[in-house]
Order: structure tokens, then sequence, then C-alpha cells
């Protein structure tokens, strides 16, 4: 019963994060389902990526209603990617586990430190967004 409640509000925090912050859910999902419930990193990110895909379509949805999507990005952005997923699938899956979780973590930790060197610019402006 734990695990089902544990589940559920990982589900909710990964969905609201995803959404709001334009995060992909598996920031979340693939470091709690190892660290917290026990999963290895193959069986965590093969979780993570097919439990993005409602997360990502409802966000998607709403995001798109609101006019915030650009539609001609999406096309080829998502083009692309069903090969690039295929792609590093297949490289994943050849991957030792304990390899695949460092490359993971390491990615976490440079994602982190870009992210944070963006927001400690001092002449940081933010992009101003204009309606259509």
């Amino acid at each position: 019963m734990i695990t089902v409640v544990g589940l559920i509000v990982l589900g909710l925090v990964a969905g609201m994060l995803s959404a709001a912050l334009g995060v992909g859910g598996g920031i979340v999902y693939v470091p709690a389902l190892v660290a917290v419930f026990g999963f290895a990193q193959h069986e965590a990110q093969g979780t993570s990526l097919a439990v993005i895909v409602p997360t990502m379509t409802v966000a998607a949805v709403v995001h798109s209603r609101a006019k915030r999507v650009d539609w001609r990005t999406v096309v080829p952005l998502a083009t692309a990617s069903l090969f690039g997923g295929f792609l590093g699938a297949r490289v994943a899956l050849s991957l030792d586990d304990l390899l695949l979780r460092r490359m993971f973590a390491a990615f976490l930790i440079l994602a982190s430190l870009r992210m944070l060197s963006k927001t400690r610019r001092r002449n940081y402006e933010a992009p101003v967004v204009t309606e259509p």
C-alpha cells in the first residue's frame, strides 16, 4: 500500500513539475524510482519514458490551448526525436546498469550547473514574449 501511495505522490509531483517548468519528468522519475523504490537504472528509465507519454500529452494540450506551442518547431523536433529515441534506447540497453546510472547522474549535474550559471549572470534579461 505504501508503494502505491508513494508512486501516486511521485506521479503528482513529477507531473506538476513537468507541466509547470517544462522539464522532462525523467529528471524526477528516474532518480526517485532508483533511490526510493529500488528500481534498476534501465527499468527506471524505461518506466519513466512510458509514464511521460500521458503527462506530456495533457500538458501539451493545455499549453497549446493557451497558444504557447510553436507548432512549426514541434514538427522537425518531434520527427528527429523519434529517431533519436530509438537510437538512444538501443545505446542505453547496451550499457551496464552502473555506467548508465553514472551517465545519468553526470547529465543531471551538468544540466544543473548550466542552468545555475544562466541564473547568475548580472545582465540577464528575461526574454520578451510578444503575442501574435
